[in-house]
């Protein structure tokens, strides 16, 4: 049976390698313009029957092409996920919160998703995007949707796992939106600024006017514990300010006194190489910044430890030099009234 199966495979290789031929010989016959006519005829029949006799086994891959799309997508989406993560991991030092501040006339939605996404997926824990005309957050469904759609696009994420937190316009209460599984968004205005240290220093006042707290509780440490409790994010270690204009604008001005600010020319048509490039600027910065405390560390501790003088013999008193004699003729000259 072992040769009968052997012998079968061996006369199916030869009629493969044969109908190849054949379908060679046709194909050139029929691009000849000297064949006799019923040569012709005979190739324009045969050819069909050739093709037709044993189909490429390549025919089954393209049978679904929209799976084969999909599977390519999915391979691409897998390929940049794990090399965001690999470049998230490659920082010694991630920021837990960064900013992206637009200082452009026309922000475009597809760039700033574009630039969510991808803090999201290098695993920084909080995205705060800010403008200081309020767009995004009166356009904060639009943001989300899009948000959502560049995800699943950029990163083959389903959205419905995840879960972005949008703060409602002049208030403290928050809304909540699913869109991410760690990380939070934040749409912020320059209502969230100095408006929410404006509310905060009222509310403080009217907590005393109602005997809550008394006057000696006004101070700049409770003032800082309300507009943490309000804001619940931690400080940002990083903002990317995108635009020509030299300024914070607004964003977070209780929040930046230790915060690392990189800008960049426009926020469209931006690349994650540039973001990347920003988070490594910012690593070399922190870096640059901890060895100038450890030198000034050192630098403080070498001063303020005691200092060792040689050790010499008790000290005497030195006589005062001698005092040089004038001779009577020199004492005279001296003395002498001068003429006219």
């Amino acid at each position: 049976m072992a040769l009968l199966h052997g012998f079968l495979w061996r006369l199916l290789l030869v009629l493969v390698h044969v109908n190849r031929a054949l379908v060679s010989w046709l194909r050139v016959r029929l691009r000849s313009l000297k064949g006799r006519l019923w040569e012709r005829m005979v190739a324009a029949l045969l050819l069909p029957v050739a093709l037709a006799g044993f189909p490429d086994h390549r025919r089954k891959f393209n049978r679904n092409p929209g799976a084969n799309a999909n599977s390519v997508t999915g391979n691409c989406a897998a390929s940049r996920r794990s090399r965001c993560l690999s470049d998230g991991r490659s920082l010694e030092k991630l920021p837990v919160h960064i900013g992206l501040l637009v200082a452009e006339e026309e922000p475009s939605y597809t760039d700033i998703s574009n630039l969510v996404v991808w803090c999201m997926a290098v695993g920084i824990s909080y995205v705060s995007v800010y403008d200081n005309h309020g767009i995004f957050r009166k356009n904060n469904s639009h943001l989300l949707e899009e948000i959502m759609r560049k995800q699943q696009d950029l990163l083959g994420v389903d959205g419905s796992k995840h879960n972005v937190e949008f703060l409602s316009n002049g208030s403290d209460k928050h809304q909540h939106h699913v869109v991410s599984c760690r990380p939070t968004v934040k749409v912020l205005s320059p209502d969230d600024g100095k408006q929410s240290i404006v509310q905060a220093a009222q509310q403080l006042c009217r907590s005393v006017e109602n005997k809550e707290r008394s006057s000696r509780d006004i101070s700049v440490t409770m003032l800082d514990i309300m507009l943490r409790e309000s804001k619940n994010v931690p400080d940002p270690e990083l903002v990317v300010k995108f635009g020509p204009v030299d300024s914070t604008l607004g964003f977070l001005p209780w929040h930046i006194r230790l915060t690392e600010f990189i800008s960049l020319p426009s926020h469209r048509n931006v690349s994650y190489e540039d973001l990347f490039g920003a988070l490594q600027r910012e690593e070399s910065e922190q870096q640059q910044q901890r060895q100038r405390q450890q030198q000034r560390q050192r630098h403080c501790s070498s001063a303020a430890a005691p200092h060792h003088w040689p050790q010499h013999g008790p000290w005497e008193p030195r006589p005062p030099p001698p005092v040089p004699r004038v001779s009577s003729e020199q004492n005279a000259l001296i003395c002498a009234p001068s003429a006219g």
